[in-house]
């Protein structure tokens, strides 16, 4: 995403994250993976329970700080997904001062297509 707007909607779960900047005209779709494969964990548990947690933080933390190298371009953000992913970021966002002055909102939604993601952000921000 060359151009940065004042808004984005971002579908995600723990894996991957679709980024939608609202826009009138054509929508474009960035797509950020958290790169932890299954292969990856089951390795990792086979050396403890305790290594693949940090393992997991650790890409979790890795995955989070991609996102948040494109919320901090916007002014208003939507994060939306089936799963507590977009709180764990909210709540990273919320303890970094550099995102004080966005307006992220969270909203649960199921798995979506890419054309339901567009709609999604499409009506919100539309309504907004």
């Amino acid at each position: 995403m060359e151009t940065k707007g004042n808004k984005i909607g971002i579908w995600m779960d723990h894996s991957t994250a679709h980024l939608m900047e609202y826009s009138n005209t054509h929508f474009e779709i960035d797509t950020i993976e958290s790169n932890f494969s299954q292969k990856e964990k089951a390795d990792n548990l086979l050396k403890g329970e305790q290594y693949l947690y940090i393992k997991e933080r650790e890409k979790q933390s890795k995955y989070h700080k991609k996102l948040m190298e494109v919320v901090q371009k916007y002014k208003e953000v939507i994060l939306f997904g089936p799963t507590n992913a977009k709180e764990e970021l909210f709540s990273a966002l919320a303890a970094d001062s550099r995102f004080w002055n966005i307006k992220v909102q969270v909203k649960q939604t199921d798995k979506m297509s890419p054309q339901q993601q567009h709609a999604f952000v499409k009506d919100f921000f539309g309504n907004s």
